[in-house]
């Protein structure tokens, strides 16, 4: 995926229950950290990621619908990473560090149904065989934006990547889009949001009008992975995974609220030397482009509209 070498991506999903998992895998392991904001977060073997912790290395990434259920998947990836003899030599087992962030999404399809241990393996089987799918497919099944509004006024959201390049240096991201604030371009306007009456309800940057009406606590978060083949220190990948949350800034309207749980993973894959800066900057445009694809190739479910389907859009 994205050209790098030794990353594999791949998704599974429950289209009766509308959720599903995105599962990353590192060959070999890759240094990686993490920078959460919002109060409502999901997550899993996220301690290890910080600057001074000793684990310097981690073998997958799931991002996962199901709410804190969804964190169960892990269990499969763990499981398929052992069967494949991947994860960090201990003198009696290797034992695979799989952390994992969760989307809420159990407000669509059946709340009984979630990501578990059989689809977080399955998500593995399809990544190395590079079964990558964007849209309303692996964790961006269920999810949607725009519900500051009421989840009754919601659009279908997705997961979407984006990539850019630079003299050889690559930077991509995967972006899981589960907001409760509205997708907007850089001049403020709605690309996807809530909807009434088939217009958007809000028309511009305004965020006391979509904070006017509390939506539920814990129920929103966009997750996202930057990938890159810069070599940087975990201390630097933590520094860009603060710089990456500028994109959710930019993009998502409002966002880092009481209702979200949003986190940017950040991971190191390769050796080409460039400044930390140089790093930070392209993965804020990566991430804005995986967020823009995410809303954008989602496909309407759930009895909810989605771009393909608005009349309200450009």
């Amino acid at each position: 995926m994205f050209g790098i070498d030794r990353l594999h991506a791949g998704t599974a999903e429950d289209l009766a229950g509308l959720t599903g998992c995105t599962v990353l895998i590192f060959d070999g392991g890759a240094r990686a950290s993490v920078d959460v904001r919002g109060a409502s977060p999901g997550t899993r073997e996220t301690a290890l990621l910080a600057p001074d912790k000793q684990m310097d290395r981690i073998d997958a990434l799931l991002l996962t619908g199901g709410s804190a259920f969804g964190l169960a998947a892990a269990t499969g990836v763990m499981k398929y990473l052992s069967e494949h003899d991947m994860g960090y030599k201990t003198p009696w087992k290797r034992v695979p560090i799989v952390p994992a962030a969760v989307v809420y999404d159990l407000n669509l399809g059946n709340a009984d149904k979630f990501p578990d241990e059989s689809m977080g393996y399955e998500a593995c089987q399809a990544a190395m065989e590079g079964q990558f799918l964007k849209g309303s497919h692996g964790a961006g099944t269920g999810v949607t934006v725009g519900k500051w509004s009421g989840i009754e006024n919601a659009v279908k959201s997705g997961q979407g990547s984006g990539l850019v390049e630079l003299n050889g240096l690559k930077v991509g991201a995967v972006a899981v889009v589960n907001a409760v604030g509205d997708v907007v371009d850089q001049t403020g306007k709605v690309i996807v949001g809530a909807v009434k009456e088939g217009k958007f309800i809000a028309r511009g940057n305004g965020i006391a009008e979509r904070l006017a009406a509390a939506p539920i606590l814990g129920t929103n978060t966009t997750i996202v992975a930057v990938i890159t083949n810069a070599n940087l220190s975990k201390t630097d990948l933590n520094r860009v995974a603060q710089r990456g949350h500028d994109a959710l800034a930019r993009k998502i309207v409002p966002v880092h609220t009481s209702f979200d749980g949003d986190a940017v993973f950040t991971i190191s894959m390769g050796d080409v030397v460039v400044p930390l800066d140089l790093v930070a900057a392209l993965a804020v445009d990566a991430i804005e482009k995986a967020i823009d694809d995410a809303v954008k190739s989602a496909e309407p479910l759930g009895g909810y509209p989605s771009y393909s389907t608005l009349n309200c859009k450009e």
